[in-house]
């Protein structure tokens, strides 16, 4: 009896759970094929009463969304490779070096992830616009590239499962450190790069709350911020918002549903070795 209860509330659980996730999806999409008449008329779950697909047309020219999809792929690229390069080297640094101060390095970075983000952002705004980094793309890139807690740590756990005995042979063949970095440890953290691309991607591609603040010109808009044009005094446009809301997720969702092995494998290879 204690078995079948168990068993039905973790079903049950389970289909609560994809109805969360699924219904909003859901109502974005029937939303994004709905004129604006049935969108008034109609329930957001009823299924429309005239099929369009001016939404999405309307979307993509009217938030611009082609510039969008450059600039974000360009601080896309630009601060994961950066994000990949430092937390490789801090990683390695961290790992396989001893040198004074070290635990109180450490326990500093794991301090720093417990300091809430909103209270820094006065002193991180001033050193942004000291800089002259406001309102360009520099801006959000510099603030991506920043020291990561998290891929320094993912680093650092696969990293550990790495010999040692590695970085000895190819120091009796001669080498340096940084050429046992560039050709020996780095190569080997392929599943741990891969699971950073793909978390730290998908967090600068949903990032809304940065590009927003440090480049309010439309000319630098990314596609988060693009679907911000659809807000006015006079009322939003939800169902042309949805059709842009579902051009941002698909990317997002197709590279997520081929890459998720990645995912897990590299969360889990460094605790398991």
């Amino acid at each position: 009896m204690k078995s079948a209860l168990a068993g039905t509330g973790k079903y049950t659980s389970l289909v609560l759970a994809c109805a969360a996730a699924l219904i909003p999806l859901v109502v974005i999409l029937l939303t994004s094929l709905k004129t604006a008449q049935d969108y008034a008329t109609s329930s957001p779950l009823a299924f429309p009463k005239h099929v369009t697909f001016a939404n999405f047309g309307e979307a993509f020219t009217k938030a611009h969304m082609a510039t969008a999809f450059l600039n974000t792929t360009i601080i896309l690229v630009v601060s994961v490779a950066g994000t990949i390069v430092i937390g490789t080297m801090a990683a390695y640094a961290i790992d396989r070096f001893e040198f004074r101060f070290k635990k109180a390095i450490v326990a500093l970075f794991l301090l720093a992830t417990l300091v809430p983000a909103v209270t820094t952002q006065v002193a991180t705004f001033q050193v942004v616009n000291t800089l002259g980094l406001y309102n360009t793309r520099l801006a959000p890139i510099a603030l991506f590239m920043g020291t990561d807690i998290v891929s320094i740590y993912i680093f650092v756990q696969f990293m550990r499962s790495i010999p040692v005995s590695l970085d000895e042979a190819a120091t009796l063949d001669g080498a340096n450190h940084f050429t046992i970095y560039r050709r020996v440890i780095f190569p080997l953290l392929k599943p741990a790069i891969a699971t950073v691309v793909i978390i730290k991607g998908i967090a600068i591609y949903n990032e809304f709350y940065i590009p927003f603040l440090y480049m309010p010109s439309q000319q630098l808009g990314v596609v988060s911020t693009s679907l911000f044009r659809f807000k006015g005094p006079f009322g939003t446009q939800w169902e042309v918002l949805s059709a842009g809301a579902i051009i941002v997720i698909v990317p997002t969702l197709v590279v997520f549903l081929l890459l998720q092995r990645f995912i897990y494998n590299g969360l889990s290879a460094g605790a398991v070795k």
